[in-house]
């Protein structure tokens, strides 16, 4: 049998003020099978691994190198230099074009082949946006630069949840659920489970927006108008979805038998259910796009940069599964 192709994965840091450099140094202190690439300033990175006590031995990212095995202490490294002197907890907009390059260099390399995969440590969106960049988050993010149609999933053990509707203030997402944004969201949900999880017929559970999935109407319409007809498509297309169901009860192991996904239709629907059953090991994926990106299931957790308390389970999860699906198809 042949031994399985040493993968290649870009890590991005993220907000250089939060946990992300302390992340990526715990991490990084132990072997791997795959190459670790970190794009971030490498004296930025040191000085957080040396303050935390990680003895790292840094090298020079070489893309024409054939990708290899890391032992304990190694990992490449693609120098970006900061705006500006970095403070653990401290955030500074200068240092926001640094966290928007680190991804595009990441993005970038994914699409030219350096890359099997791309793993992101946590962002801060409002100092972004306090630098005059307009930003919303990774996904958006992502689908803008490879052209992709992001969709949000998050992993937790057996139980994903995938978002129809992302980063919207609550009284935006009505407008944003359309017929058409639910079959394509499904539509990427199910090829996404078939090629990159090796599901061979995803089951997805579809969750309603209203209370008690609108209740006949009584409870609102976008079941009975958007919803229903949209599922009712996606049958006729061999597509297996139940729904739209209430969301207050889709969560309990007797509705999750046998289903591979939910689709909530908003990001605080389902994604409290599913922190709360694996928070901290939970891994963010982004389906839909031409690349495999995965990421942490937390924030930049600035009380917390450069204290040693940070945990590095999420990171860990989200590095292992980027290493299995930049295998697949």
């Amino acid at each position: 049998m042949m031994p399985a192709p040493i993968r290649r994965i870009a890590l991005t840091p993220g907000e250089p003020a939060g946990i992300g450099p302390d992340l990526i140094a715990a991490i990084a202190a132990h072997a791997s099978p795959a190459e670790r690439v970190v794009i971030a300033d490498r004296d930025m990175l040191a000085a957080r691994a040396a303050a935390l006590g990680h003895d790292l031995a840094p090298y020079a990212f070489d893309p024409a190198a054939p990708p290899r095995a890391q032992a304990a202490g190694e990992i490449a490294v693609d120098h970006i230099p900061t705006g500006a002197a970095v403070e653990a907890g401290r955030l500074d907009p200068r240092n926001a074009h640094y966290v928007l390059e680190t991804l595009t260099r990441a993005v970038d390399g994914c699409l030219a082949g350096h890359y099997a995969a791309m793993v992101t440590a946590p962002v801060h969106k409002g100092v972004i946006n306090d630098a005059g960049i307009p930003f919303t988050g990774h996904t958006e993010f992502l689908g803008e630069r490879t052209g992709g149609d992001p969709v949000m999933m998050l992993v937790a053990g057996d139980l994903r949840v995938a978002l129809v509707t992302t980063h919207l203030p609550l009284r935006a997402v009505p407008d944003a659920i359309t017929r058409e944004r639910v079959e394509d969201v499904a539509r990427i949900l199910q090829r996404d489970l078939r090629q990159r999880f090796a599901i061979e017929r995803p089951r997805v559970l579809v969750l309603g927006l209203n209370p008690h999935a609108g209740e006949g109407g009584h409870l609102g319409t976008e079941e009975r108008d958007i919803i229903e007809p949209a599922l009712a498509s996606l049958r006729a297309e061999d597509i297996d979805v139940a729904g739209p169901l209430p969301a207050d009860t889709a969560f309990t192991p007797r509705a999750l038998d046998g289903a591979d996904a939910v689709l909530a239709m908003y990001h605080d629907q389902g994604l409290p259910v599913l922190k709360y059953a694996g928070f901290g090991r939970a891994v963010n994926v982004t389906l839909g796009l031409p690349i495999v990106r995965t990421s942490v299931d937390h924030g930049t957790a600035l009380e917390l940069a450069g204290s040693g308390r940070a945990e590095s389970g999420s990171l860990n999860a989200a590095f292992e599964l980027a290493v299995r699906l930049g295998g697949q198809g």
